[in-house]
């Protein structure tokens, strides 16, 4: 992943993560399992359905420490099964 976050953000920073996925009770669980591993923290996810109660949208303010370390959790939090986007 090549990005420019090193030349537009000043690390440390806290960073707004969404990530949408299947509506499944697993989908937050997931995403925090993923998080402890790679940004150890307390996360309160908020949690919206989509119109239809088809996916779901979880937004996440995380500390970020540097540009590797945002583009590690976009590939990661990309990788779960139940996850369809990150932004």
């Amino acid at each position: 992943m090549d990005t420019n976050f090193d030349q537009l953000l000043d690390f440390p920073c806290q960073q707004t993560f969404k990530i949408m996925g299947i509506a499944h009770e697993r989908l937050p669980e997931d995403v925090i399992s993923c998080l402890q591993i790679h940004a150890p923290g307390d996360y309160v996810p908020k949690v919206k359905p989509s119109s239809k109660g088809t996916y779901h949208s979880i937004s996440l303010s995380i500390t970020v420490t540097s540009k590797a370390h945002m583009e590690t959790l976009y590939i990661e939090l990309a990788k779960l099964e139940l996850v369809k986007v990150v932004l």
